[in-house]
């Protein structure tokens, strides 16, 4: 299957995308919307795109799509605080790629970003790369003082 079929059949369950029900609904749903490019230069329009629609612009797990989850998405403002003071970019980034075994990440819920970014990258490795870097050093920026 090529990669941008790939792309558009698991593209960012959530994290682009998603529309919630209308309020008088007893449960809110997600709608699933292709990936769309944004600048791999910028952490911070890669994480407006991708994340913040569960996560929130904050980073806390607020996002409007966030109350149709299984589960809540995490509050990535506490990563440090959660990890003896330090930030776990490595960890970020392995999430990112898709290496980690965290169970939110490629699950219904999670897209696993490494391969969505690489159908947009047009399979340049050092795009995918510059994309999870952008990613994690923002995600590093969110971190409660």
């Amino acid at each position: 299957m090529s990669t941008r079929k790939l792309v558009l059949m698991f593209a960012a369950p959530i994290a682009l995308i998603c529309t919630i029900a209308a309020q008088d609904q007893p449960k809110a749903t997600v709608k699933h919307t292709p990936i769309k490019s944004t600048s791999a230069a910028s952490g911070q329009e890669m994480f407006k795109s991708y994340c913040a629609v569960c996560h929130g612009t904050d980073g806390k797990g607020g996002g409007p799509a966030a109350t149709a989850l299984k589960n809540a998405p995490a509050d990535l403002t506490l990563l440090s605080k959660n990890n003896g003071g330090k930030y776990p970019a490595m960890k970020v980034s392995s999430i990112l790629h898709g290496t980690s075994d965290l169970a939110a990440h490629g699950s219904k819920d999670m897209p696993v970003w490494g391969p969505l970014f690489r159908g947009i990258s047009g399979g340049h490795e050092s795009e995918v790369q510059q994309r999870v870097a952008n990613l994690t050093d923002y995600v590093g920026s969110l971190q409660a003082k």
